[in-house]
């Protein structure tokens, strides 16, 4: 089959298969504190990383959230790895709180202070990343309108890593950490657990 996404035939797909199609993606857990001290914690379906040399990741927010909006503030934020370990505490991040209270203390998660960066991460994460604001846009459509997703970039300036996840040699063990990924739909996640090595054609 073929549609357009304005002109989508209804009745064989009741459900934009989208975020079905484009995956799985990596959780945007991203902590941010605000310019008045409070601290935030959400999860973003869209992120990912965009660059290795510096490194580079991105979150995309579907309106001007508080993430996004602590983040262009103060030129900031962090990353935390999701993990199945910690999935009910990224679930329970999502809920709906008023404006300014800590997801860190309604989903009783422990925070960590960036040394770098004035902005809290998920202190039982196996990895997590500290990161400045390089890039942020309105993302506009092909007519131009502005759509209400805006995009920021930040260029990781620290790292943090729970040695008990990496190998002898030195190298950060993804399969062991089992990072909860977006699937499909509302309620969908995978696990990453499997590996498969191929080497690159020379």
């Amino acid at each position: 089959m073929f549609y357009t996404p304005d002109s989508r035939d209804r009745d064989r797909l009741p459900h934009d298969p989208f975020k079905a199609i484009v995956a799985p993606r990596p959780i945007g857990w991203i902590g941010t504190r605000s310019a008045t001290g409070a601290d935030n914690l959400a999860p973003y379906s869209f992120f990912n990383g965009v660059n290795h040399a510096p490194p580079m990741v991105m979150f995309s927010s579907t309106g001007m959230k508080d993430s996004a909006t602590n983040a262009l503030d103060t030129r900031v934020f962090t990353w935390s790895l999701a993990t199945e370990a910690l999935a009910e505490q990224m679930n329970a991040s999502c809920a709906p709180l008023p404006h300014g209270t800590s997801e860190f203390e309604a989903a009783g998660i422990e925070a960590a202070q960036g040394r770098v960066v004035d902005a809290p991460f998920v202190a039982a994460s196996p990895a997590a990343l500290e990161c400045v604001v390089v890039h942020d846009a309105r993302l506009r459509d092909t007519d131009g309108a502005e759509c209400d997703q805006w995009l920021v970039v930040g260029q990781v300036v620290g790292v943090h890593l729970d040695e008990g996840h990496l190998t002898a040699d030195g190298r950060f063990d993804t399969r062991r950490a089992r990072p909860l990924m977006r699937a499909g739909y509302l309620d969908e996640y995978l696990v990453a657990d499997t590996e498969l090595r191929m080497s690159r054609p020379r």
